[in-house]
């Protein structure tokens, strides 16, 4: 299966066949209303019980930052979430409306855990969490994506009891999943971790791999991050 984020092209703009996804794929997405802008999808090649989109928070449904599907995977159920964190980078207003998204969704997802369900959040969460994830952290300490009340509250999510899955597997890595279209920083490596598949408990322990795929080839300012559960 597959989760994307950024789509910036809406589903009644996919109409060539080299838009849609493969035949054996099931797919949901969530637009923004602005187009060009935002947007996220899964696709599955796994039963789909359900699928939706939105987080019940009106300004990133508005902006197609969530799009789910509940798959049953070898008899058992499992949600997957494709979520594209907004940004702050662009300016205070920005700041503050990623700010409004997370004080809404470690709340809304909570009931995940407490129910003790498998699900996976995979995507663009804009935060690189620790010194570990951001090349050079001393001179991005005043940047939006690592600013200390933002890696506070990544430590706080994952204190719920969401497990960093690439982290997990790879406890000593510094690997980048972001660069900058500025300064060579693709080319010099100077990027930052801020893509994850953070998944609950009971899906965590099904892990068996995960893997930040390379820098080449560039077909965005991003790369895939891959995981592997029994």
């Amino acid at each position: 299966m597959l989760c994307l984020q950024e789509l910036r092209i809406q589903a009644d703009q996919m109409l060539s066949p080299e838009h849609q996804p493969p035949p054996a794929y099931a797919a949901v997405q969530a637009d923004a209303e602005k187009r060009g802008y935002s947007g996220t999808a899964v696709w599955s090649k796994l039963p789909v019980l359900g699928q939706g989109i939105g987080c019940a928070f009106e300004d990133a449904d508005r902006e197609g930052r969530v799009a789910w599907m509940d798959l049953l995977d070898d008899g058992r159920p499992v949600r997957i979430y494709s979520m594209y964190f907004p940004s702050g980078s662009s300016g205070d207003a920005r700041q503050a409306a990623k700010e409004r998204f997370l004080d809404h969704i470690g709340d809304w997802l909570q009931p995940h855990l407490d129910r003790g369900e498998a699900v996976a959040v995979c995507g663009d969460v804009n935060i690189a969490h620790t010194e570990q994830d951001i090349h050079n952290p001393k001179g991005n300490a005043k940047n939006s994506g690592f600013l200390p009340h933002e890696r506070d509250w990544m430590t706080g999510f994952l204190g719920r009891g969401w497990v960093d899955v690439f982290r997990q597997q790879n406890p000593e890595a510094a690997t980048w999943s972001w660069w900058s279209n500025r300064g060579q920083a693709r080319a010099l490596d100077r990027g930052w971790r801020i893509d994850y598949i953070l998944a609950s408990p009971a899906l965590a322990a099904r892990a068996k791999g995960c893997s930040i795929t390379g820098r080449e080839p560039a077909v965005s300012d991003h790369c895939a991050v891959n995981a592997r559960f029994a």
